[in-house]
């Protein structure tokens, strides 16, 4: 009998938690896209109030390889502080040789080749004061993305007050003209598996610009959202065993 393969693996099996946890801090890497929109809502930024959520997020413990992909204030791109993630226009056209704010925000996101993408906006003419959340569909991660993005509302409707108004696909929304090149069905840009490397992508839509007004414009609303997605967050990629 091995016993040197037997006190190793004992040793393995008996290892604490936390040597877990450091390795899938080392390995994951989580890409954060708050909106850049800024021409949401009477006095209103969604770029503010997504950046702000993200960067709370980006703050809370446990920390993993994190990092913000933002357009906002950037020269040469259009749409940069404004336009639709559904929209043809302001996703894949080239304008006067620029690309747009999304694309270029994409760019770098697969430069960085993350594990999890997650896209912060604000809803709009909902009259809902509410959480969504959006996955792409038809690619191989449909399933596990859905979880994700179920674990991660559910954890800001608990933490916000927030009604839980469930994880619905990008195909379903009606909105403007982007569609996956796969499937043929309408889209969110930053979704589609044929532009975002990540295997793991989700959309949040928190709160409406209207209803949820003065959550969404409370330093402590904003603060209590990003802890809640980065507790939900560690404990799906401490699930998975990514």
């Amino acid at each position: 009998m091995n016993w040197m393969l037997i006190i190793v693996s004992l040793c393995l099996f008996f290892l604490p938690e936390s040597f877990y946890d450091n390795d899938f801090k080392k390995k994951v890497i989580v890409v954060w896209q708050p909106s850049h929109q800024t021409d949401t809502g009477k006095d209103f930024s969604e770029a503010e109030t997504c950046n702000a959520i993200a960067e709370a997020a980006m703050q809370t413990k446990p920390k993993f390889r994190e990092y913000k992909v933002w357009s906002l204030g950037k020269a040469g791109y259009h749409h940069a502080d404004s336009g639709s993630n559904t929209k043809t226009d302001h996703t894949t056209a080239v304008i006067d040789g620029k690309i747009s704010g999304y694309a270029f925000e994409l760019q770098e996101s697969n430069k960085l080749s993350p594990t999890i993408f997650i896209s912060v906006h604000n809803n709009g003419g909902t009259r809902r004061n509410a959480v969504w959340g959006y996955i792409h569909y038809g690619d191989k991660y449909e399933h596990e993305n859905r979880e994700l993005a179920a674990a991660l509302i559910k954890s800001i409707s608990e933490a916000s007050g927030l009604e839980n108004r469930g994880v619905l696909l990008d195909s379903t929304t009606g909105r403007n003209d982007y569609r996956c090149s796969s499937t043929g069905k309408l889209s969110f840009y930053s979704l589609d598996e044929n532009v975002n490397v990540a295997p793991y992508r989700v959309l949040l839509e928190i709160g409406d610009n209207a209803v949820s007004r003065n959550l969404l414009l409370s330093n402590e609303g904003r603060k209590k959202i990003g802890i809640a997605i980065k507790k939900a967050l560690a404990g799906w990629i401490k699930e998975k065993r990514l």
